[in-house]
């Protein structure tokens, strides 16, 4: 029996079990009386729109799960940005699936709706991958106007998105379930065929109150932008559905006749689960962040048959680079490695010991040349985050640590094969940009509730802040007592603790989701599938790099 397992397990496996607690909460929406007069209205909710849509046995994701989570507690909150978006197959056809949740502010969209939606028609044009919207808003929640409505990556934007995605040839299909309202009633009809369901569902460009007010005409909504209306008399719309259900079905019937995609081409052979048991990834993830551990064990519990082979196993040790499966398709693996490590001796040059999870020159030069290759093979790359930043210091700086960390960036940022990360424990400053980070285009990336995202470690930036704040108090001349030290230090590392969760960065959707780290296998595979649609159109060119 090994104690420090059985103890990391305890700790993971609670951080799993608050996941799927937080899971719970956020699937509920605007909560369960709301989900009542929903359903009095003789309509499903997004997620079982959603459920009934999917092929009930092929996998799915959801991203954006705890967009919103903690924020606009003032205007009540907004339960996972008001729209829930999931990634899985309508009559096998891999599809992503965007669902307005009316039971939340009636589908308003505050900016965190915005920004979701966005990163849902961001996935479907990087992957050319048919996107649905299941209609359900009553358009931008008016109090936060000013934060939603005119700015480039704000409302307007997923019309724009509309038009450019219908012109590169990805399916857009829209169901009108609800109210559709003022702006919001373009993106339906952008798309290439729109629904509406009889007597639930009403699309115009302003509501009964709004003309009366304009014009002065007196008419109600079922009239002025009803499914008959739209259907029989105007055009606007395409099929009239006589409930939820009839029209999911109709959706069904149109996205089985999609024809076949172009592929980009990336090797798949027969999926093999790994050889050595993923539920031990508890036992081998350290309690404390500071600790180490062989990412090694981590790899072989998330690539098909166990089966990773290193790339430059003995140099650069702070970064594993390999090749191996996951759920059959070929990825290389960029992994920042944990544990201290020592370089070999050589008669010009003495072994050091090396931090693990630390990026140094040898590690950044060989995962430069590693995203290459993967490149040059047209191979998907995966990379695995527990990264504390780059090496500092005179002996780094003398080295030219800036300039190999750029290379790194270089490949990173230029790489035109898809990439994805996952964040299982640490996630600061550079090393979250060489690692892959938002910034740099990953098609999925997704934490583990072990992380933690930062500029620096709690303890760091808690260190450096209270510095800060006990130097402005001193020049107040304020005595700085021991206890008044601790007193500041807790409260900063408290404050910054929680920003550095990786709920925080799931709310404002830095991250795709929190996931549990056994649907790792599962996130990368579909991602890897839905990369597959889009074949790819540039060279891979480094550009200018520093030597």
């Amino acid at each position: 029996m090994d104690i420090n397992f059985n103890k990391n397990e305890d700790h993971n496996k609670l951080l799993l079990s608050d996941l799927r607690q937080r899971l719970g909460k956020v699937k509920l929406g605007g909560g369960e009386k709301r989900i009542e007069k929903h359903h009095a209205k003789g309509k499903m909710t997004a997620r079982e729109r959603i459920a009934y849509l999917l092929d009930e046995k092929k996998p799915s994701i959801e991203i954006g799960a705890f967009a919103g989570e903690g924020m606009y507690k003032e205007h009540g909150g907004c339960p996972s940005g008001g729209v829930v978006v999931k990634i899985g197959y309508v009559k096998g056809v891999q599809c992503i699936v965007v669902a307005n949740d009316a039971t939340v502010k009636a589908g308003a969209w505050f900016p965190i709706t915005g920004k979701k939606n966005l990163r849902a028609q961001e996935i479907s044009i990087e992957n050319k991958l048919p996107i649905i919207y299941l209609v359900d808003s009553a358009g931008v929640y008016l109090p936060m106007q000013d934060e939603i409505f005119p700015d480039k990556e704000h409302f307007g934007r997923i019309f724009r998105n509309n038009a450019v995605m219908s012109s590169m040839g990805i399916t857009q299909i829209s169901a009108i379930m609800g109210s559709c309202v003022a702006g919001g009633a373009y993106l339906p009809i952008m798309s290439d065929e729109a629904l509406i369901v009889d007597k639930t569902g009403s699309i115009f460009l302003a509501g009964s109150y709004l003309v009366k007010a304009a014009i002065g005409e007196s008419i109600d909504n079922e009239t002025l932008g009803g499914a008959t209306t739209q259907c029989e008399v105007s055009g606007v719309t395409d099929y009239k559905s006589k409930d939820d259900k009839d029209a999911l079905d109709i959706i069904k019937k149109i996205v089985s006749k999609i024809g076949a995609y172009d592929k980009a081409g990336y090797n798949r052979a027969k999926a093999i689960k790994p050889a050595k048991d993923p539920n031990e990834i508890f036992g081998i993830l350290p309690r404390s962040r500071a600790d180490q551990y062989d990412m090694r064990e981590i790899i072989e519990r998330l690539v098909d048959d166990s089966d990773f082979e290193e790339y430059k196993k003995g140099y650069g040790q702070t970064i594993l680079t390999g090749y191996a499966r996951i759920d059959g398709w070929a990825v290389g693996i960029v992994a920042n490695q944990r544990k201290l490590v020592k370089t070999t001796k050589a008669k010009t040059k003495p072994s050091e010991m090396q931090f693990g999870g630390v990026i140094y020159s040898d590690s950044a030069d060989k995962a430069t040349r590693f995203i290459a290759n993967c490149n040059q093979k047209k191979i998907p790359l995966v990379f695995l985050q527990d990264v504390t930043g780059f090496m500092v210091g005179s002996k780094s700086e003398h080295g030219g640590i800036i300039k190999d960390g750029a290379k790194m960036v270089n490949a990173v940022s230029n790489s035109v094969v898809p990439k994805f990360t996952i964040i299982i424990g640490n996630s600061y400053g550079a090393g979250n940009y060489a690692m892959c980070g938002k910034a740099y285009d990953p098609r999925l990336i997704a934490a583990w509730p072990s992380a933690e995202l930062a500029v620096m470690s709690g303890n760091s930036a808690a260190k450096v802040l209270l510095q800060i704040e006990t130097a402005s108090l001193k020049k107040q001349g304020k005595e700085i007592t021991p206890e008044v030290e601790k007193e500041l230090y807790d409260r900063i590392k408290a404050r910054y603790d929680e920003q550095i969760s990786p709920y925080y960065a799931a709310s404002r959707i830095w991250t795709d989701g929190v996931i549990d780290p056994l649907d790792t296998r599962k996130w990368i595979s579909l991602g890897i599938e839905a990369a597959d649609h889009a074949p790819i159109e540039k060279p891979f060119n480094l550009g200018v790099i520093q030597v």
